[in-house]
Formats: structure tokens, sequence, C-alpha cells
């Protein structure tokens, strides 16, 4: 029977029934709470430190150029060597450069003559971007390593759990532990890096088909062009991509904030948990009742409803309509993220998938920073209002444009 006549199939097992899944969810949530915690730390002392919003924009684009830069190598690592050897090992460098920031804070502190000369601590967030780029391909990849095709739907809906908690409980934390003292996140982030690289050593070596193609630039390329000739991944990809990045409205919520909704600061806190609550509260839904039949046809669906809610925050002009429609805004994204994420790591060959996930994340993080600077500029031209309405209008038309060019996509059924 082919997949499009074919029925959903029978219940399969949580991919916490595995232990090497456990584990590796464990060090993914540890790994993803520190970052949290430390973004919110370096990010209060650099302001603090010199009242330069410019340096808070620079703090992302250092950690994210490395993704760039290395994109040809950091899928043929995780491809060539032990995925789970390189996921330690850069959760270990995550945890050495975090050792770095609260030595130069020490040394800064107690030479007052070094005020406002702070760049060493882009040197450092540099190297913690290079961490994170040969880590993101080699943990996302690994997943499918630890448990049956039948349980890998699940498996991403319970990664995605892990990281929307890290996301939304992290940076209140590390407020909490930065008021205690400036060193605290720092030192317990330290320990938390430090667990989470334990519990990826104590998975037990899984299978994994590496590629013994020679070193070439053939093989760095192989993840672009499998990508481009595979129309279910570069239409998710692409589908996913300029979505995010014509419907992208978190970076002028501060704006909302203040001047369409006059809710002040208490209000712009709402507004930025009311996308990560949304998007936890589908996981949870995802990781009891997995999409089982239809995939394609949900995606679109689920982006199209992500377009909508932006239109209807963007119209909004009370808190208590902006905050449903950037809930429903967070779970829709949540559910194409689901989709994806799973399309993606399933129809990938095991010793392709270090390189397809390489450059899916350079996409996908690439068209996060792009989308916000779409809308900023916008909005110093025509407005807040219109600039995040006419990107959810946008989202709605890609939606329409891709089930005419994707239609493999679009008859998507099984995940599975």
């Amino acid at each position: 029977m082919s997949e499009t006549d074919s029925g959903p199939s029978a219940q399969p097992p949580s991919a916490f029934a595995y232990r090497s899944f456990r584990l590796y969810w464990m060090a993914r949530f540890l790994n993803g709470f520190a970052t949290q915690i430390i973004s919110v730390a370096v990010g209060w002392q650099i302001y603090d430190e010199t009242r330069d919003p410019f340096l808070l924009g620079l703090v992302g684009l250092v950690q994210f150029a490395p993704a760039i830069v290395f994109v040809l190598v950091t899928g043929s690592v995780a491809d060539r060597y032990n995925r789970r050897v390189v996921m330690s090992l850069c959760i270990g460098l995550e945890a050495l450069c975090v050792a770095a920031l609260a030595g130069f804070w020490i040394v800064h502190a107690s030479n007052p003559a070094q005020h406002g000369h702070i760049w060493p601590i882009f040197i450092i967030l540099t190297l913690f971007g290079v961490a994170r780029a040969f880590l993101t391909p080699s943990v996302q990849s690994l997943a499918a390593n630890l448990v049956p095709r039948e349980s890998f739907a699940n498996a991403v809906a319970w990664n995605s759990s892990a990281m929307q908690a890290s996301f939304t409980i992290g940076p209140a934390i590390g407020g909490l532990l930065y008021g205690l003292s400036s060193l605290v996140p720092y030192a317990v982030s330290f320990v938390l890096f430090g667990l989470a690289a334990l519990m990826t050593i104590l998975i037990p070596k899984p299978p994994q088909k590496t590629t013994s193609e020679p070193r070439s630039i053939e093989t760095m390329l192989a993840g672009f062009r499998y990508i481009r000739n595979n129309p279910v991944i570069l239409g998710a990809i692409s589908l996913d991509m300029f979505a995010v990045l014509l419907g992208g409205a978190t970076a002028l919520l501060p704006v909302f904030a203040r001047d369409v909704l006059d809710v002040g600061p208490w209000g712009l806190g709402f507004l930025r948990s009311a996308a990560g609550v949304g998007a936890l509260v589908m996981v949870v839904w995802l990781v009891r009742n997995p999409i089982r039949d239809h995939a394609g046809k949900v995606m679109f669906a689920t982006v199209a409803v992500y377009g909508l809610s932006i239109i209807v925050f963007g119209l909004s002009t009370t808190l208590w309509l902006s905050l449903p429609a950037l809930f429903v805004m967070g779970a829709a994204d949540m559910v194409s993220v689901n989709v994806r994420s799973t399309l993606i790591q399933l129809a990938t060959p095991d010793e392709l998938r270090g390189r397809v996930t390489a450059v899916n994340s350079v996409f996908i993080g690439a068209s996060n920073e792009v989308g916000e600077f779409r809308a900023g500029t916008m909005a110093a031209f025509i407005g807040a209002v219109p600039a995040v309405v006419i990107g959810g209008v946008g989202t709605l038309a890609i939606t329409g444009l891709w089930t005419r060019l994707f239609p493999s996509l679009y008859a998507k059924r099984r995940l599975t």
C-alpha cells in the first residue's frame, strides 16, 4: 500500500522508554538551561559596563557567525565521527568558555583602569559560538540514532520540550541568580554544562553510519546537494525559513508594548513570554498526541495559522487580544518545527544527516536574524503595525505559493 493510501499505525513506544534517549534529553535540557542563564548574565554585564545597545546586538552576531563560517565543516564532523563524542567535547568547550568569562570579569573588576574595555568578552563568545556551531548538527543528528524510527516523532516533541522549557525558565533563573551575585550565574552554568557533558558520556555508544568518503569539497557540499534534490526536505526548510523571515515580530515587541498597547515593561515581559508558553503547551500536546497522518497538510495549515496570528497581533490595540495571538503564534510555529525536524531527520540517510542538519540550522538561524532586521527596517519606514501586518500577509502568501511549488510536501502523510 502506498503512503498516500495508508492509514495511521498503532501508537509507537515513547522515546522516554529508552535509557539512551533519557540521558540525551537531560543533556540537552541542562545545556540549553545553562546557555540561557549565561545569555542573561553576559547581556546585563555588557550593557551595565558600556550602556551601548549596539554591543548587545553584537553578542548574538559573534555567536551565530561561526555557524556560517564553518557550515561546510560542522556537518561533515557529525557524519564522520561519533556524534556522542563530538557532543560531549563541544559541551566541555562551552564550560571552559564560561570559566573564561567568569575569570575575565573577576580580573576586570579588580582593575578599574580597564573600565569599558571588554573586547576579550567577544573573543570568548566567538569561541562559544564555535562550540555551538559544531554541537548543533551532532546533537540534532544523534537523536535519530537513539530511538527506533517509529518513535522518532515523539523524540522530536520531547526534544522541543527540553529547549522550550530551558528558553522559558532559563532567563528568569539567570536574572535571579545575577541578583545574588554577578558571578553566581557563571558558577551555576559551569556546573550545568559539566552535568550535561557527563550525561552525554553516559549514553551507550549508538549505532551510526559514518561516511568513509575522502575529504573534499564535494563531500562537504553533499548536504546542500541532498536538500536541493529532495523536494520534501527543500520545501520544509524553505517554507519555515520564509515564514520566520517574513513573520518575525519579536524585535518589535518593545515598540508595541510602549507605543501601541501602552503597557510598559511589565506588559513587555508578558508579550515576550506568550509565544514561548504557547510553544511549550503545544509540545506537551504533541508528546501525547503525535501527528499520525496528513503531516504535510498539517504543516501548511499551522504555518497559515502562524501568519494569521501575526496579523491579529499587528492589528490588536489591547493586551488581552495580543497575548492570545502570540500564544497561538508560538503554538503554531512549534507544530511546524516538529513536522520539519521529523521529516528532515527521517528522510535523510544517517551518513548525511549531520551535513543536512548543519545547512538547515544555518538557514533557520539566518532567517531569524534577517527576519528581525526586516521587521526593524520596515518599521523605521512605514511604522511597526504595517510592518507586522505585511509580514503576516506575506507568510500567508508564501504558504499558498509553496503548496503549488512543493506538492510532494503538501501530500506527505506520515512522518514515519
